[in-house]
């Protein structure tokens, strides 16, 4: 349920509102508008509504207490009609402008890593990308060079200015994640992990949920309500492609699925044309019909030597590639009116 308060109500109405939902055992929480404040009600159950509604309702500073039908409040446009921008270090994700994040899948070495930093602030991203910590369907793959790989990524934020993405696997490894990053990325495998997405929840840094790989879209708003009903209100989520029995591709690319979560939620929706595909020469292609979808932004993995990478090479552009793709972009992010947003040398 949301409570919408009229128009030029006071703090102190806003508490009495808070106040009278705290004594009934649910928790308020609120958005300070411009113009007018909404306090979200969680915790109501369905067969309580109608008297609460009048409740709230014989406030006379109270516009409206409306009820909330989708099982994801907070996530919902119900319950923020506009859009969320998150901005981290200067760039701003979910606004007029479109945000690349690109980097190497896996932090395999220092040189590897700066290299790659480097060159793709050059082409024109503005939020680097970079794994210490990584999942695998085998345990015998590589998984990362931990802690050492968060380090680099501090040492490769400082030297270009930009700001870091990188994934939390274990709740235990969040305050290192926290330390060294700048945003946290939730990955598929860990969509329903819900303990971590509370713990997550409670963190200061903005969170990117990627989908989970065989979840619906509204399996997957609700696990960002996990993380937003816990206090966090900065989450993106990503469409990294679903599994499907197309075996063409690593996955299959969901850009209906990435509209319909740009029409349901107020979040900012980030496209991984890299794990979607599998492939680098599918890359530039799903990148744009993503960006002409609406994408806020892309995230894409970039190494300077995929033939011989320890993660993914098959899906990372080489840095000429990701050069021409983000000369492409340029063109077609202007004729959508997101044109790239690009970073203060």
């Amino acid at each position: 349920m949301i409570v919408v308060m009229k128009a030029g109500a006071a703090r102190k109405d806003v508490d009495s509102v808070m106040d009278l939902i705290r004594e009934l055992g649910l928790r308020p929480q609120p958005i300070f508008g411009a113009e007018r404040t909404i306090v979200g009600v969680v915790g109501a159950l369905d067969e309580e509504k109608a008297g609460l509604i009048e409740q709230l309702e014989s406030f006379p500073f109270v516009d409206r207490a409306v009820p909330v039908s989708r099982p994801y409040k907070f996530a919902s446009r119900d319950w923020r009609p506009g859009k969320t921008i998150i901005e981290v270090n200067g760039v701003k994700i979910g606004g007029p402008q479109l945000v690349i994040m690109a980097g190497p899948c896996t932090v395999e070495s220092r040189g590897q890593l700066l290299e790659t930093a480097h060159a793709v602030k050059e082409a024109g991203a503005t939020i680097l990308r970079g794994g210490a910590f990584k999942p695998s369907t085998s345990p015998y793959s590589f998984h990362g060079l931990g802690r050492q790989g968060l380090e680099l990524l501090a040492e490769a934020s400082r030297e270009t200015g930009l700001p870091v993405i990188t994934e939390v696997l274990d709740p235990d490894d969040l305050a290192a994640c926290e330390e060294f990053a700048n945003i946290l990325q939730i990955g598929t495998r860990n969509m329903a992990n819900f303990a971590l997405l509370r713990k997550v929840g409670r963190s200061r840094l903005p969170i990117m949920l990627k989908r989970g790989m065989a979840s619906t879209i509204d399996e997957w708003l609700q696990a960002a309500e996990y993380i937003l009903a816990e206090g966090n209100s900065n989450v993106m989520l990503c469409e990294r492609g679903i599994r499907t029995f197309e075996t063409s591709t690593r996955n299959t690319f969901d850009v209906n699925g990435m509209a319909v979560a740009l029409e349901r939620s107020h979040l900012p929706v980030v496209a991984d044309p890299s794990q979607a595909t599998g492939h680098r020469y599918l890359v530039p292609p799903v990148s744009k019909a993503a960006v002409a979808a609406g994408a806020d932004a892309l995230i894409i993995e970039v190494h300077p030597d995929p033939a011989h990478a320890k993660k993914d090479g098959a899906q990372s552009l080489t840095i000429p590639e990701f050069q021409k793709l983000m000369a492409d972009l340029k063109i077609l992010a202007a004729a959508v009116n997101r044109p790239l947003s690009m970073q203060d040398s």
